[in-house]
């Protein structure tokens, strides 16, 4: 239903790492745009070291990990499940909800409740299902083991995590104690957990940063659009009312969350005014105190399947019908409108149908290994792209990109000015000519460039293209004399 595509979107910023460790010859120049994420994660460390005691290729293992990260993701909804309802009917129909929505935009945060390829944020998403399940059983020594491995392969999402159960825990052990204020004290020491990990708070005013910070409006709750904001508000309400109906069937664990998950969505909320509304806060802003609403949004899809199927779906297949086939169908739909020019399964054992994807695996096998490509910075963006990095892909350098760069320059003000520097040198990138090109090889060292057939008018003197299919050309740039 949902695909897979493992070197789409935030790929490009996580795999690069798992391939420099497994060929440290990789990526001689710009890892820094890499780097920086993998520096705070054991990710690309985790993959890549189970890589060899496996003896799987890297697509394969990539493919097997992405599997087994959704059967963990489902089997710690499956047991959470369990905490909140006694039918099979409600437990089925929480993790088949779950299941269906997996790809679902989570409100204006540029998240997916699971990503369609390996990344982090996956596995995080399970050991935080898992930590909030040993949380509600007490058992909080398991709860912090799931809590650190989350902040081992994702520091930020864990950091969500960790003060949700910190305020699972506070509810049951002092609500009746302690005020409000409290409470908001103690959430708000979750949201302080964020700051550690080589975040500077240093008001990051160049110029340069706020252009990438302009490529990241979802970081900014003031950009978002009203049904954004509605996604934000709205669970409050519903989770309200699955209060009562927790309350009226003495479900003291969903009635507990419901009600932590109230004080959880309107604490970050009002994070998220107080970081970004003021400017000199400007620089707490990339500490996305919104992505908060990951674990909420899982926690819902748990919650409404359940009470959908112990209260509407009982064990009557044609509302089971009713509900999931037009449900799957549009997900599925959906799915295919954001990829359309590659296969809807990027199976590892197959070529790539998509033919940008199609030029880098040429580039993957016949250039070298040091070689440092130039190409449109927002290529990314481009129609028929479907979003492929192309470091993770190709496995070579190229100089920095407008769109996943940035986000790298977003979290690092340091790298601003080097990468902003880099895009400008590319840009206008329809109107650059072999003249400018050798510009680049001589100032950067670049030596291939990869140009859309689109700019045919591209006047290329001198530069041999080795590889072209209907969309792109892949040339080298001749030697300096």
């Amino acid at each position: 239903m949902h695909g897979y595509h493992p070197f789409a979107e935030d790929a490009e910023i996580y795999l690069p790492g798992v391939e420099k460790i497994l060929n440290p010859k990789l990526f001689p120049a710009g890892q820094e745009f890499f780097a920086s994420h993998a520096s705070l994660t054991l990710f690309p460390n985790l993959i890549a070291f189970s890589l060899p005691v496996t003896h799987l290729p890297l697509e394969w293992g990539l493919f097997f990990c992405h599997v087994a990260s959704i059967s963990l993701f489902l089997a710690a909804c499956w047991q959470l499940s369990g905490k909140f309802f006694p039918s099979p009917q409600a437990r089925w129909a929480a993790v088949c909800l779950v299941a269906a929505l997996l790809t679902i935009p989570v409100a204006g945060t540029a998240l997916y409740i699971f990503d369609q390829y390996l990344n982090p944020r996956n596995l995080a998403a399970f050991a935080a299902v898992f930590a909030v399940c040993r949380v509600l059983e007490k058992k909080y020594i398991r709860a912090l083991l799931w809590l650190v491995f989350a902040a081992c392969v994702h520091p930020l999402m864990a950091a969500f995590a960790f003060s949700f159960c910190a305020l699972l825990v506070v509810m049951e052990k002092f609500e009746d104690r302690v005020s409000e204020q409290t409470k908001l004290t103690s959430a708000t020491a979750g949201l302080a957990c964020l700051l550690p990990f080589g975040i500077s708070l240093d008001p990051p005013a160049s110029p340069a940063y706020h252009q990438a910070a302009l490529r990241h409006s979802f970081h900014y709750i003031q950009l978002w659009h009203w049904y954004e904001w509605l996604g934000i508000l709205a669970p409050v309400l519903l989770f309200f009312w699955f209060s009562r109906i927790a309350r009226t069937r003495s479900r003291r664990n969903l009635n507990r969350v419901c009600r932590a998950l109230i004080v959880y969505d309107l604490i970050y909320f009002v994070a998220a005014l107080v970081v970004d509304l003021p400017a000199r806060f400007e620089s707490l802003a990339r500490l996305q105190p919104l992505r908060s609403l990951h674990l909420l949004y899982i926690l819902l899809f748990v919650i409404t399947g359940g009470l959908a199927g112990e209260l509407l779906l009982k064990k009557s297949l044609w509302r089971w019908l009713a509900l999931f086939i037009p449900l799957c169908a549009g997900m599925f739909i959906a799915q295919r409108e954001l990829f359309l020019a590659s296969a809807h399964m990027e199976w590892p054992w197959q070529a790539p149908k998509n033919q940008w994807a199609q030029a880098f695996v040429w580039i993957r096998g016949h250039t070298p290994v040091d070689a440092l490509f130039a190409l449109d910075p927002t290529y990314m963006q481009l129609q028929g792209e479907d979003t492929i990095g192309f470091r993770c892909l190709a496995q070579r350098s190229s100089l920095a990109d407008a769109g996943k760069d940035s986000g790298a320059v977003s979290m690092f003000p340091p790298l601003a000015e080097e990468w902003w520097t880099q895009v400008q040198e590319q840009s206008p990138w329809k109107n650059l000519q072999a003249k400018d090109f050798a510009r680049l090889q001589k100032k950067y060292g670049v030596s291939w460039v990869v140009l859309q057939q689109a700019l045919s008018g591209t006047e290329l003197a001198g530069i041999d293209c080795e590889y072209q299919n209907e969309a792109v050309r892949v040339c080298r740039l001749p030697a300096i004399e």
